[in-house]
């Protein structure tokens, strides 16, 4: 299984995709690519939309995912930071329909529940257990792409917990 993971932001939105390998005596998961869609503050609001849409479009057809993975809108105190926020996870979500893809939304807690084994972790343990769990010689940067990572993990592991329990065969 080979998942595309999303971490939206206004400013930078990460992506991450990660493929279990059961090629070895142990099942394990790798890495196959990382990295971030830095917006310019300076352009319209809809050529940013348009650049996150062509970028993670471009990505997508690039590394051939099975899912796409992205985080779950959280409740913000700005209201006008969360609406933005709302536009950028749209565009995402509108890139893996385009094409054909499977998308499943995981809470914050979840993916940090499923990679930490804790739901309120700090950005840093996040990082360093994406890093400990891909087998990567460093930190993923930027910690939007650790956190895009985070996602894909969450996805596979939740998909193996279901196809353990028999669930959607």
């Amino acid at each position: 299984m080979r998942v595309f993971g999303i971490d939206c932001g206004t400013e930078v939105t990460g992506f991450g995709v990660v493929e279990t390998c059961d090629t070895g005596r142990e099942p394990r998961l790798a890495c196959i690519a990382m990295g971030a869609i830095r917006l310019k503050k300076n352009k319209p609001l809809a050529e940013r939309l348009e650049q996150v849409f062509s970028e993670l479009t471009a990505e997508m057809i690039r590394w051939q995912p099975d899912a796409v993975a992205v985080e779950d809108v959280f409740y913000s105190v700005n209201a006008k930071s969360a609406l933005k926020l709302g536009e950028v996870r749209g565009v995402a979500l509108l890139a893996a329909a385009n094409r054909g893809l499977k998308v499943a939304e995981y809470a914050p807690l979840s993916v940090k529940s499923s990679v930490v084994g804790y739901g309120l972790a700090k950005k840093e343990q996040v990082q360093f257990m994406v890093a400990r769990l891909l087998e990567l010689p460093e930190l993923p940067q930027p910690p939007d792409a650790a956190d895009a990572l985070a996602i894909a993990i969450c996805h596979i592991h939740c998909a193996q917990t279901l196809a353990l329990q028999g669930v959607g065969q």
